[in-house]
């Protein structure tokens, strides 16, 4: 649906060059909502903007529904543009018109007949719950309300993808979620594929299915959200998971792994959906000589499932242990036990072979 092919760009100025995007190698699929997350400067608001050609890639190539956007011609690219929506952080919105101006305004420079115009802006002002408002000027609406205003524009032209520029920052939370709320709802009954930027995880764990972390340029992380809130490999990535998150080992913890680790074992068990309503920590008491401590626990939700992580204690016989341990890995959780720094977690394979460490 949306690819980067080696995408960089460059910016230069008086004080020198600046380096905004450095070979991106990036896909969206059709049907997704894609966040890309990063800090401020890390590039995001420059990627998304070449999606459209608001901003002109220096080098690589950017291909949606499979054409090379650089390759088209005024009339393509402006044809092309027309499927591509887009949502801004301020709202962009045209204070002396009105709700109903503010929509049409796409379908009047698309010279859309009167009849087919009012058609389409009061059945797109009634999806956003803002029919009643269509006489109203932007400075009569609330902040949320200003941003619907901005998706019904966005909308109207029944495009395939929609692009959000840091769309709910200046919100407050509670209006937050009914935004996103409705990103879900376009995506899911238009089948609009939707590309995000933020620097809020929280909006990456309530609305997106994949997600791109980025820093100075580069997209250095990539996965399913879930994949990237278990097991984040970048300590950027890791950061901005932990402010939805704890997954920190507590003080707690790391005081008892000062203690004598002779049969015993700390663990960090992931799970996600289904295996969230599973008696594991129970069932492994009872198959096993083993005792189990529950240290620390946490739950929340990714895309409507629970997920979640306990940090637990195993006391017992090393044969148990690694008996316990296997029969946890079988249960489609992820097992990492706690190594005795307190600072990293090793992972376990069926093997019991650590294969991944990270802090």
């Amino acid at each position: 649906m949306i690819e980067f092919r080696h995408v960089s760009k460059v910016f230069e100025s008086k004080e020198g060059t600046i380096e905004a995007l450095k070979d991106i190698q990036l896909t969206v699929k059709k049907g997704d909502i894609f966040g890309v997350i990063g800090y401020s400067g890390a590039g995001k608001s420059t990627l998304i903007r070449t999606v459209n050609l608001l901003e002109y890639p220096t080098s690589g190539d950017i291909l949606v529904n499979g054409r090379k956007l650089t390759e088209l011609t005024r009339r393509e690219l402006r044809l092309a543009q027309k499927n591509i929506g887009m949502i801004f952080q301020h709202f962009n919105l045209l204070n002396s018109k009105s709700v109903f101006d503010n929509v049409a305004m796409p379908l009047v420079l698309s010279k859309k007949k009167k009849k087919e115009m009012e058609e389409r802006v009061y059945e797109i002002l009634r999806f956003v719950g803002l029919e009643e408002k269509a006489h109203h000027y932007p400075n009569e609406l609330s902040g949320g309300q200003k941003q619907r205003l901005g998706i019904a524009r966005a909308l109207v032209t029944n495009p395939t993808i929609l692009l959000c520029d840091e769309a709910t920052s200046a919100l407050d939370p509670q209006t937050t979620t009914s935004i996103l709320n409705l990103l879900k709802r376009i995506n899911e009954e238009f089948n609009i594929t939707i590309l995000l930027i933020t620097h809020e995880m929280e909006v990456i764990k309530e609305v997106c299915n994949r997600v791109a972390v980025m820093e100075e340029g580069r997209v250095i992380e990539i996965g399913s959200v879930f994949d990237i809130f278990a097991q984040p490999k970048t300590d950027t990535a890791r950061n901005f998971v932990k402010s939805v998150v704890r997954d920190d080992i507590p003080a707690s913890v790391k005081s008892l792994l000062k203690q004598n680790m002779k049969e015993r074992k700390i663990l960090k068990i992931d799970f996600l959906g289904v295996s969230s309503g599973q008696p594991l920590v129970s069932r492994t008491a009872k198959n096993f000589n083993v005792d189990i401590n529950i240290l620390f626990a946490t739950i929340t939700e990714l895309q409507g499932n629970p997920y979640g992580h306990f940090i637990v204690e195993l006391v017992g016989k090393e044969n148990e242990l690694e008996r316990a341990i296997q029969f946890l890995y079988a249960q489609d959780v992820i097992v990492q036990e706690v190594m005795e720094d307190g600072s990293k977690y090793r992972t376990y394979t069926r093997s019991l072979v650590g294969n991944t460490l990270h802090g």
